[in-house]
């Protein structure tokens, strides 16, 4: 079977406390896409600022979308808890945003998550995650996005 399953996935830490380092960053995001290879997908690009992440995977299309959060999520908590004892009580928020993408949107997509520094000079996390809900057209109700 062939498919081809784009999906632009993001959340954030546990109460949006900004506490993704730039210092370990890049071993996050390389931890994260072993995650994603051991189930058979591939992290095509990966994104954070302090208080949450942007990720563009190519799902595998043997694994359900939320198993693959749930891995990917509790397996780079364990990771993180290792790298600092602040980081002792570390979790992300409950919940996650999934979006299916077109491969013709996927440079846009690449770009727009390499640049999540300079986004966030002008806009916070729960800004730019309202307009991605609308740009998807997901209703959602405010009471149940934010942990």
């Amino acid at each position: 079977s062939l498919a081809q399953i784009l999906v632009h996935l993001v959340f954030s830490t546990k109460n949006r406390d900004p506490v993704l380092s730039d210092e370990w960053r890049d071993e996050l995001h390389a931890y994260i896409g072993g995650i994603v290879e051991n189930h058979k997908g591939t992290l095509l690009k990966a994104g954070s600022v302090a208080d949450h992440i942007h990720l563009l995977i190519a799902h595998p299309r043997t694994c359900a979308p939320a198993e693959l959060v749930r891995e990917i999520k509790t397996g780079s908590s364990k990771w993180l808890k290792t790298k600092s004892p602040h980081l002792a009580g570390f979790h992300w928020q409950g919940g996650y945003g999934v979006f299916s993408i077109s491969p013709s949107h996927r440079p846009a997509l690449e770009k727009y998550i390499a640049n999540q520094a300079e986004h966030h000079r002008v806009a916070t996390f729960q800004e730019e995650y309202r307009k991605l809900l609308g740009k998807y057209g997901i209703e959602y109700d405010e009471r149940y996005v934010w942990d």
